[in-house]
């Protein structure tokens, strides 16, 4: 793995996602663990996939000799290990992470700058109210009142999630020290979650209205993209990525439909392997308005026209596009743009009309998305499953066999089910 690469070494790779917890459970406790993928890696070699994961090795998941000896697995069998990277936002309990613990402590205390603490507003009432109408991207505001400094903190997702302050030069440094440790450790690179979301427009403003029948109003123009996330990438490469050979990174880039937007990112300025990975009709809703776990299949002329968008904006500007069909975030592809899903006894199918021919429809239409999926111009990735076309979880269970907070939160649509291995 030290042999050194070509600058365009990326545009040949295939990613393959893995979320641990549902990946591959080696100890039988449930719970997808770090054994549990080194057992998968001889398939995912022959499938001739990278491998993504997440960065933090909880407990349930293994250990750090777990993770050294994946890493080693991994480069013996010639491919890379990229982990996720989340700083964005941090946790909010104590025994998870010290920096909020000591930020809510007091007002005066040194790492107080270090999340997005603001006072109140009140109303003609005298009710105590967030410091703007901004909605977390999980619903509700994306504010939360804290007792004990009698100021809120934002969080644009839940509220066990505190966005970082990337304004303070220490939080940036923090991040730098904590990356540089897993590449010291021999990790190849970081998927970045949600990193075009760290830079928020001064002052905060109130987002308009344009869901009057909500409180909080989808506020993503003012902290997507914002004025210094490249800035923060930039300096990002001086302290940490120019000093590692052979790295790969990509950045999620979600309420991005403008190819505009992230050129800058997704340009080529050194020997990185860098991409961005925008969020757009075919994987997401199409606006800030439409919530994502409502089903919605995109059109043939949206998605041809998205395709369109991306691919012929970043050929002819000398950027380079992220390809994927779904992920941790999103329903199976099979299941969201075909409308396969699949029963209880994992045999038979609902399609309306088609029924008696499904599972050949199913068969077809998956392979045919993989066809659109690995062909057009840009870095594949490929989500634990889909390779197989796997669909959405059967339609019977009962909320409470559902663990995503989204999910739950909206008791609505499905996430994924453990690999069938045995199929």
């Amino acid at each position: 793995m030290s042999k050194p690469l070509s600058p365009d070494a990326f545009k040949s790779y295939c990613v393959y996602q893995i979320y641990p917890a549902s990946f591959a459970d080696a100890n039988g406790d449930g719970v997808g663990d770090l054994a549990g993928i080194q057992s998968k890696l001889d398939p995912q070699k022959d499938m001739g996939y990278d491998i993504s994961d997440y960065q933090d090795i909880d407990p349930k998941y293994g250990t750090l000799e777990d993770w050294d000896s994946l890493l080693k697995e991994t480069h013996k069998l010639g491919m890379r290990l990229v982990m996720d990277l989340v700083v964005n936002h941090t946790s909010d309990q104590p025994t998870k992470h010290a920096w909020f613990k000591e930020s809510r402590s007091s007002k005066s205390d040194p790492k107080r700058d270090w999340y997005v603490w603001r006072p109140p507003k009140f109303d003609a009432q005298g009710n105590r109210k967030p410091p703007n109408n901004w909605a977390s991207i999980f619903g509700g505001s994306a504010w939360e009142w804290d007792e004990t400094t009698q100021e809120y903190y934002l969080h644009l997702f839940v509220t066990e999630q505190p966005d970082l302050n990337w304004e303070n030069p220490e939080v940036r440094q923090a991040v730098w020290k904590a990356m540089r440790w897993w590449m010291d450790k021999g990790c190849d690179g970081f998927r970045m979650d949600v990193i075009n979301l760290i830079s928020k427009v001064p002052g905060l403003p109130d987002a308009p209205v344009t869901v009057p029948d909500r409180e909080y109003q989808p506020g993503d123009k003012y902290y997507c993209n914002g004025p210094r996330v490249h800035d923060y990438l930039q300096e990002m490469h001086r302290e940490v990525l120019s000093r590692y050979p052979n790295y790969f990174t990509v950045g999620e880039s979600p309420f991005t439909h403008d190819p505009r937007d992230l050129l800058p990112l997704s340009l080529q300025t050194s020997v990185s392997d860098s991409l961005i990975q925008p969020h757009d009709p075919t994987n997401k809703h199409l606006d800030a308005t439409h919530n994502p776990l409502i089903p919605r299949t995109p059109s043939l002329p949206e998605i041809k026209s998205v395709i369109n968008k991306w691919q012929t904006f970043m050929f002819n500007h000398g950027g380079w596009n992220s390809l994927y069909m779904e992920n941790h975030d999103q329903a199976r592809s099979v299941s969201r743009l075909l409308g396969f899903g699949i029963s209880a006894d994992k045999k038979s199918f609902d399609f309306g009309l088609y029924k008696q021919d499904l599972e050949m429809y199913w068969s077809v239409g998956a392979k045919l998305l993989a066809i659109l999926h690995t062909t057009q111009g840009g870095t594949v990735f490929i989500y634990q499953g889909e390779e197989i076309g796997a669909t959405n979880v059967p339609r019977e269970w009962s909320i409470e066999e559902y663990k995503d907070v989204a999910t739950i939160n909206f008791y609505a649509e499905s996430v994924q089910f453990y690999i069938p291995w045995q199929s």
